[in-house]
């Protein structure tokens, strides 16, 4: 069995997953990022090899992504997010074209050719209010914590527009609403609008084709993806339960797995080669 490993070092969380050579997720790991990158990584990894029963020496390759990809010193091979993320995109959607990750602290929209490549892609440029870091950060300043968004948007009948283009001046916004006593319910279902708002604008840059899929730990509020459909007019796609934080981690994971199978087929070439000239 060949095993390999994807661990995406995201400005927030990292997450590790081990695959096998069929793409099945063996095991897989998520924890705050923190300042010590390459220490949280190696936490990541360690964590997916005692969930699984493994060690180090069962595992065959490991590539990195994210933000601290190349402070990872046990990687085989570093690459970029958007790369990694429109490998497990198609993995878990074979026919998606667009991606829309929502993550911590970067919203990124890419389009994909035929093969999966990355044809084009955005990145947010409107400061933390196009990312999930500012929805977390306007729970807290309410009094919830994240893992309480979900619940407290379930209770909201009219959401409040959140219209500021910088963080600084949505959170000013949220400051005002909570003045006037501005349900805090309506004032999240405002921001997630407001960043609903920012992510198709960003996906219209890209010329978006459907399918769409949309990855990032904001997704895992259904009623980000809700109004993302409501906006596009049309489905979209949303890994199932907490793989939506996973995407960029096991697009790694099986970047590991073509590469295993394209050093084997260079390495059966030039045996080939080395055989054809004994012979000659």
């Amino acid at each position: 069995m060949t095993l390999t490993a994807g661990i995406d070092v995201g400005s927030t969380y990292t997450k590790g997953v081990i695959v096998d050579e069929s793409g099945r997720v063996l095991s897989r790991d998520i924890r705050p990022t923190g300042f010590r990158l390459g220490e949280v990584a190696r936490r990541a990894f360690d964590s997916c090899l005692a969930a699984a029963g493994l060690t180090s020496a069962d595992v065959q390759y490991v590539v990195t992504t994210g933000i601290g990809r190349h402070l990872v010193d046990f990687k085989d091979v570093a690459v970029t997010d958007l790369t990694a993320s429109a490998r497990g995109a198609r993995l878990l959607f074979p026919l998606t074209h667009t991606v829309l990750d929502v993550g911590g602290q970067t919203m990124k929209a890419s389009r994909l050719d035929e093969a999966g490549k990355v044809r084009s892609f955005r990145l947010n440029d409107k400061c933390a209010a196009g990312t999930g870091a500012f929805l977390e950060k306007t729970a807290r300043y309410m009094g919830y914590k994240t893992e309480e968004i979900g619940p407290l948007l379930q209770t909201s009948k009219t959401p409040v527009p959140i219209s500021g283009v910088c963080a600084v001046f949505a959170e000013s916004e949220v400051i005002n609403h909570l003045s006037i006593g501005t349900p805090p319910a309506d004032i999240m279902r405002g921001a997630i609008e407001s960043l609903t708002d920012r992510s198709v604008q960003l996906m219209k840059r890209v010329k978006a084709e459907p399918e769409f899929t949309l990855t990032g730990g904001i997704l895992r509020f259904p009623l980000m993806a809700d109004a993302v459909r409501r906006q596009l007019g049309c489905e979209v796609n949303v890994p199932a339960g907490e793989m939506v934080q996973f995407v960029a981690a096991l697009g790694a994971a099986i970047l590991a797995q073509r590469r295993l199978v394209q050093l084997r087929d260079e390495s059966s070439a030039e045996s080939a080669a080395r055989a054809v000239e004994a012979t000659s």
